[in-house]
Formats: structure tokens, sequence, C-alpha cells
């Protein structure tokens, strides 16, 4: 989601300057490729890019691509086969030994619901939702329908180009939609009745970290969490550490007691809860007002003992926690990276909650069998 507000952001300052631009997409892969589908670029008639579609070496050919959309007003669906040794030759040469779908449309600013419409309304709020990307690939120098429909719980949210699609292939494109925003997985299959091909992908909103604690040894864990695109919420009872001066990054600060300030966090399945108040009493309201659990990472500060303790009086609280409720409990939180001073010892911890909101073990990527992201459409990264 960090990505997607950088282009819109991008966006409204092209627009400022009257410049016009292009969005490019990664919608496909099969085999290797240092981006996966859903990564995206916006491109303006100038030469800015804002985003990626690899690691640097498609950029430079895409933005020519790209020019060439702007100017002529027509989407394009680009393949780059780099499988083959001779794409060396154009100055490709990923080595990525993949094939890669790139869906590059050109933005109208006065175009109902145009894809940079859609991706903002993406952003405006933290409910689940789908955006469906259609191409062609057998007919790769037609005009592409796009980006063209996002499906929401109570809505639908559609351009013309959805709309002039068949209705036997709207149904499909529907169902499908219903099955990503149901399983919360993104899939990419061909639409039945016709020859597209639909990239639904299931839009997560940003992990949102809610930090106990405004101590000194929060400071970078607040800025590596900025520059991961989190939304950061710290809380603590000294109000005095507790200011925009010095938490500039977070998007709300509370301070008041533990039993106050509890009432007021804001949990869900995309959020991670971190007691770093070195105040035992403080962090065990926390805990008490946040049960029953409702997000997927709570991480305890401090040795084990610590948090044995915790649960001991929460137990005593009338809190007798279960297994599913301990296995939401991570402490010593952070991964075993042998940190020891802050900055490593927040690195640590934010690896350990992203490898928990993936579902992941955070084990060393060379002792994985196969590839290292499971796609829908079985690709992966180098």
């Amino acid at each position: 989601m960090k990505e997607i507000k950088e282009i819109l952001k991008a966006y409204d300052l092209a627009k400022r300057h009257n410049e016009k631009t292009a969005l490019a997409t990664v919608v496909k892969v099969e085999g290797s490729s240092y981006r996966q589908p859903g990564a995206r670029m916006l491109i303006t008639e100038n030469g800015a890019l804002t985003g990626a579609i690899s690691g640097g070496c498609l950029e430079g050919d895409a933005l020519k691509k790209a020019q060439m959309v702007i100017f002529k007003q027509q989407s394009m669906l680009v393949t780059y086969d780099t499988t083959d040794d001779d794409d060396a030759k154009f100055g490709v040469g990923l080595g990525c030994n993949g094939i890669i779908h790139i869906l590059i449309e050109p933005i109208v600013e006065n175009r109902v619901n145009n894809p940079i419409q859609l991706l903002n309304t993406c952003t405006k709020n933290r409910d689940q939702k789908v955006l469906v990307t259609l191409f062609d690939i057998i007919n790769k120098r037609e005009s592409q329908p796009g980006t063209a429909l996002l499906f929401q719980e109570k809505s639908k949210i559609y351009n013309q180009s959805f709309t002039q699609i068949k209705p036997d292939a709207q149904s499909s494109i529907l169902k499908a939609c219903s099955a990503v925003f149901s399983d919360q997985k993104t899939l990419i299959q061909p639409i039945e009745q016709s020859n597209f091909t639909a990239f639904v992908e299931n839009m997560q909103p940003s992990i949102r970290l809610n930090i106990i604690g405004a101590g000194n040894d929060v400071l970078p864990l607040v800025k590596l969490a900025k520059a991961m695109g989190w939304e950061i919420t710290i809380a603590d009872g000294r109000s005095d550490l507790v200011s925009p001066t010095r938490f500039p990054e977070a998007i709300e600060l509370l301070s008041g007691k533990g039993n106050e300030v509890v009432s007021q966090l804001k949990v869900d399945q995309k959020t991670a809860v971190v007691l770093m108040s070195h105040n035992f009493n403080y962090d065990l309201e926390i805990l008490k007002g946040l049960y029953p659990y409702k997000c997927p990472y709570i991480g305890v500060l401090g040795p084990k003992k610590k948090l044995l303790k915790l649960m001991d009086q929460l137990s005593c609280h009338g809190i007798v926690l279960q297994e599913e409720d301990e296995k939401l409990i991570f402490g010593p939180m952070g991964l075993d990276l042998g940190a020891e001073s802050p900055e490593e010892i927040a690195l640590s911890i934010l690896a350990e909650v992203k490898a928990v909101m993936n579902g992941n073990k955070g084990g060393h990527l060379r002792s994985k069998n196969g590839p290292i992201h499971n796609h829908p459409n079985g690709s992966s990264r180098p």
C-alpha cells in the first residue's frame, strides 16, 4: 500500500504541473521475477518514475513504452521474456528466468473511475477491497481494458472498460471477486466467454502498529516502521514524551493511564501491538483491556519471565488465556538476529511482525525448497 500512496502523491504533483501520466502494472509473472503481480509504477510524460516494476532493469524500456502510451492515449500490454538470452541484446537481461507481463495504461483525468481514482479509493479506509485488472495476452497490441473494477463488500465501482465487456464475462469476473473476497488470496485467471485474463487482487491495508511506550528505544522502531509505510499509533502515560515534535511519523498519539488509552486503540487483522513502556503495570492494563484479542500479533519487550508474570497476573484478574490466545503473544518479541542496539532490536521486532502478518516463520530463504513466494500463478522471485 505504501507504493500506491506514493504513486497517488506523484500523480497529484504531475496534475498540478499539467503533465500527462501513465500507470504500469505487473499483471502476471511466469517463472521468476524480482517484482510480483501488483507492483506498480507511475510514469510522467517528462520521464519521472514513481514506484518500481523490477529491480531497475525494465524501467528504462517501460519508460519508452509508457511515453508511447501517453502520446497515443491507448493502453498496451508488454511482455518481457527473461528466459531468452537474447533479451540482453535489448538491454533487459534480468537474469530472473521468467516471463513478465506489464500493463501500461494512460491516465485520463476526466475519465470516470480511471485507474488512479480506483487506487485512491483503495486507500480511503481499512476495509477489504478487491481490484480487478483485465488484459488480453492473445491480442497484446489491442487496447486493453486495464484497471476496470473495484469490488467492495457493499458496492462495486467500475469504469467504462468494464461496462463494455459481455455480460457473461462480467458475471465470471464478479464470481472471481467474490472468491478472492472470501479467501483473501489474489488470483490470476482466464475469463470465460472472452480473451481476457483477470488479475484479481486482494488489496490489503497497511500494517497498523500500536506502540505502547514512548521512550528513546521507540524512536528507531517508529522511523523504520514509517519507512515501510506502516500506520503508527503511540500511547504512553507520560504526556511529555507523547508529542508530535518527538514523533512526527505517528498518525495518532495517545496519553493517559493504561486502562484509558487501551479503549482508544484501534485493532484489526492487520494490527500489531508492541508493549515497550518498561512499566509492568502499564503493560498489564493494556493486555487486560485488549482481551479478547482480535489482532494477530502482541509483542512483549523483555525476558520470558516477564511474560509469564504478566500471564499469571491476567489469571488473577479472571482472564485465563487459551492456547489460541497464547499463540498471538510473542515474548520476548523479535526474531533472533543477535540484536543489541535499539536500532537492531527495532529491526528484529518489525521483521517478526512482518513474518507473522504474512504467515511465515522468518527463517533463512536459502533453506526453502522451491520458490520464495507462492503466488496464484506459480511465479517466484529470484
